[in-house]
Formats: C-alpha cells, structure tokens, sequence
C-alpha cells in the first residue's frame, strides 16, 4: 500500500516457526518494496507453540484539544507556524485544503494520546524521543527522520508544517535527528517497533466480484472483517498477545499495531517468522492453487476453518457469487481433485448457465454421493473443499508490511488524502456493526464542530445561565468514540508497562 514504506529489501532468508502452517509449493509474491527518499503479561500459548523458540527469554486530563472555537490566545506554536484558524468549515469545502487539515490539526488530532501509546509512560522517554516519524507535505515532500522529545513538539511541528499525512517508524539507538554526526553509521540501528500487519482489499481482487482496485462496499468488507477475526484469534491464542489495535486505513484496509513489550522489541528474524506463519494465500492473482497445506491440519488452521465457515456461506456464496462467470467456474473445478467428478459438474452447470454459486457448492456433494465418479477419494474431496474456503475467505496479508523493524506505517487518526476519512481505530467487540463508508471525513467533523456551537449559542439565549461543562472540540463530533476508545486502549498498555517496571524494580531489590 502506498501509506507503507521500507527503504531497503531484506537478504535475511525466511525463518520458520517450529510446527507452523506448512505450505508445499507455493510461490511467494511478495511485495515490491518503495525506496524512501529524504527531502528537507503474555497470555497462555497453545501446547502447539513453542515460545522459547520465538522470543526473548494514572491519565491525566488530556489539555491537548481546544475547548472552544477561539483559539489564538491560548495556543502556543513556533513564530513560523501559521496563524491558529478559527473554523469556518463549509460542505464545499475540500478536505485538501491545507487550511481544512490545519484546523483538523488544532482541533481534533489526540496527539497526547498518541504520545502516550508510543512512549509507554507518562514521562518522556527514548521510547518517544528516538521514535522515527515521516511527514508527507502538501507539496509531496517527504521528510524522512524526524523525532520530538514530547507531544507538544511534535504537535508544534504539524502545526508548522501541516501534512497531508504523517508515518510512524521504529526506535532508534540513537535521536534519528543525530544520525549524521555519528563517526559509525552502524551505531544507528532500529531497536524497537510495534508488530504491524496490512491489510489491502486490491489483494482480494481475484476473488472479490462487487469491486476492485481502490474501490469497496460493505460486501467486500467482509473480507477484512473475516481478516481481522482469523489473525487477532491467532495473535492472542497462540502468541499471548493482549495489546492489539486494528486502525482502518481511510480507504481500502486496515493495519494491526500490537504494542506488547515482547512484540516491539523482536528482531526482523522472528517478525518474519510470525509474519510467515499467518501467511497461507500464496501466488499471484494468475496462479493456479493458492493453498497448499499439510495434513492434519495445524490447530491454528482449524480453528481458522471454524471462524469462517459461516463467512464462506453467506459472505462469499451469496455476497460474491464467485462462481458466476464460465472463467470462474473452470477455477473452481480445477481445484476439485477428480476428473470424472469435474467432467459431471462442468456438464450440470453448462445446462443451467444462470445457477448461483450456492448451488454450484452444493451440487459438489450431490454429485459425489450420487457416483459420478467410481474412483473418487472422498478425503481427498473434503480435503479439496477445505481448502477452497480457506483460499476465499482466509486472510492476505503484506506480509514485506511485517517482517522488519525499519517498515514506517501511516499513524492512527491521520486523514487519508484520497477519501478524506480519518484513520481511526475498530473496536473488535462491535466489529460486526463497523461500516467504512460510515466513518466521518474531515470536513465534516468541522462541520460537527461549528453545528455544536451554533446549537450551544442559542441555547444559551434561550435558558439561563448555570454552570457549563467544558468539552473538548472531539467530544461535539462522530469522531468522539474513536477517540474515547484509543484512550482506553493507551490506558491499558500503560497500566501493564507500569507493571513490568514494578516487577523489575521488585527483582533488583532482592539481590544482594
């Protein structure tokens, strides 16, 4: 995805993960990688894991937002930023405009929070401060290695220098700003970065019937619906993970960022080897049989198989219909393993050119137990059917996305420059209810704004004077759950990473 950067290709070959999901002759399409250019408390692992073999053995009232739609005198910004804007969004108005992301900027963007995620404490600390972080400009100038010691700085820069979007990076040895006045250059390194998977609907355009490239529709969703079920099952159950975030891409996707301790500091090694074991889909839309697994099958592909046989029957079969076209129905037969039960089926479906896909899945067992085919292996068939459902329904990650520290991705709550919506976080207890084509863009959470404080005015004409509560500008708009969800999400990283801290101090005082 174009949001996603890593400057230089790996030579590392692929690690494998001890009783992974094997694959047997499939082809790896990854990904081409885009150069860069530099302008001015784990859970419990299923008994099939082996971790040793893996890994290394109080919020404060949030001040960052305005309160009101005033805000000149109260916010402070370098002399070369500019002038602090009060809103007048229109419904005309482009989300483009650099004056529309400036206000968005000002006002809505939780960049304590951010800061609080990414430095895992309340007080500054390299965790922040030797953070990687890339701005894109309005102009198309891409700054690459920019750090700041706190929010404040890094809002003071957005500020000033108003991107169209900003990506996040790993954490250095040392500040990325001082990187040319080491005598060694090897001295700087990535040492730290939240584990992160993509997510991109244009690697579904095989299967998917309703649209592809850059367009979606709630049909196809599914898709990262089904994706983010499968992978976050495998991330907790089988890795421990706990702190797992999925952001919506703005567009066509969606990102994981886990932010557990053991996840942040593995090396591109065990990130590979991660990365490798979720991958299962390999070949490019042209190849011919994507899924090539060993049997039995691996527990993580059995409870995969579990989470999406209901998703294949209704969200595949008579969402897609992805059997409907001749071209896709001579796919469907030549991952069936008997010729005479293929040769059946091509001659009942030739007769009804209009049957639905449906149909077509369930005329496979009709036709199988009628005995079409003297010689058919009934295991080999069930096998054969297995693993067509996990080549429709089961996840296609960027893996490149993955597998190294240095990869920068584009942060939380940035605004995507195509559609305007902002990148905000799924709630993986509503799931089910998020809609993509729901969440708000920017000009009309502006827009949010001014309404809430047009109703406040004439309200206040209207009643009397009593005491009012303020509220910070997101809480007038559709984005106020997103926010008040990262929030908690911060929260809970915080109160583990405290832990730790504490269990550590704990142990140090015991020697003697």
């Amino acid at each position: 995805m174009p949001h996603s950067v890593s400057p230089e290709p790996s030579t590392i070959e692929d690690s494998v993960i001890p009783d992974a999901p094997d694959s047997a002759n499939g082809s790896d399409d990854s990904a081409t990688e885009s150069p860069t250019n530099e302008l001015p408390s784990a859970g419990k692992l299923s008994s099939f894991i082996k971790p040793e073999d893996l890994f290394m053995t109080d919020d404060e009232e949030d001040e960052e937002f305005p309160m009101s739609s005033a805000p000149s005198e109260n916010v402070k910004v370098p002399r070369s930023s500019p002038r602090l804007l009060p809103l007048q969004s229109t419904s005309a108005a482009s989300y483009t405009d650099p004056e529309v992301m400036l206000a968005f900027y000002q006002r809505l963007f939780p960049f304590r929070p951010l800061f609080q995620w990414l430095n895992h404490s309340m007080k500054p600390s390299n965790d922040f401060g030797h953070r990687e972080f890339a701005f894109t400009l309005a102009n198309e100038a891409y700054l690459r290695y920019l750090s700041f010691p706190t929010s404040d700085l890094l809002r003071k820069d957005v500020l000033r220098l108003n991107p169209a979007r900003f990506e996040i990076g790993p954490v250095y040895s040392t500040n990325p700003r001082d990187r040319k006045t080491l005598r060694k250059a090897s001295t700087f390194r990535p040492i730290a970065k939240e584990l992160v998977f993509d997510i991109d609907l244009t690697d579904y355009d095989d299967i998917r019937t309703c649209c592809d490239k850059a367009n979606i529709c709630h049909k196809c969703w599914n898709f990262v619906t089904m994706a983010i079920k499968v992978v976050g099952a495998a991330l907790r159950e089988d890795f421990g993970f706990e702190h797992i975030m999925w952001v919506y891409s703005g567009r066509r996707g969606c990102h994981a960022w886990i932010s557990d301790k053991r996840a942040r500091e593995m090396d591109d090694n065990k990130r590979r080897a991660l990365a490798g074991y979720l991958e299962v889909i390999k070949g490019g839309s042209q190849s011919g049989k994507k899924v090539n697994v060993k049997r039995p099958l691996h527990p993580h592909l059995v409870r995969s198989l579990d989470i999406l046989k209901d998703h294949f029957q209704k969200d595949i079969l008579e969402d897609q219909d992805p059997w409907a076209t001749p071209e896709r129905t001579d796919h469907l037969l030549q991952l069936l393993p008997d010729k005479a039960l293929n040769d059946a089926l091509r001659k009942k479906w030739d007769s009804a050119p209009g049957r639905s896909s449906s149909s077509k899945w369930a005329d496979i067992d009709a036709l199988a137990k009628a005995g079409v085919s003297r010689a058919l292996d009934s295991k080999a068939l069930l096998e054969a059917k297995k693993d067509i459902i996990l080549e429709y329904t089961y996840p296609r990650l960027d893996v490149e996305v993955s597998k190294k520290l240095i990869h920068l991705l584009k942060s939380p709550f940035v605004v995507h420059p195509k559609t305007g919506r902002v990148c905000v976080p799924i709630d993986p207890k509503r799931l089910d209810k998020f809609d993509p084509l729901g969440v708000p863009t920017v000009t009309e959470l502006l827009a949010e704004i001014d309404e809430w404080d047009a109703a406040k005015i004439k309200n206040e004409e209207t009643e009397p004077e009593g005491e009012v509560k303020k509220m910070q500008d997101y809480e007038k708009t559709s984005l106020k759950p997103y926010v008040e969800y990262f929030k908690t999400y911060v929260a809970n990283i915080l109160r583990d990473e405290r832990g730790v801290k504490r269990e550590r101090e704990e142990g140090d005082a015991m020697e003697f």
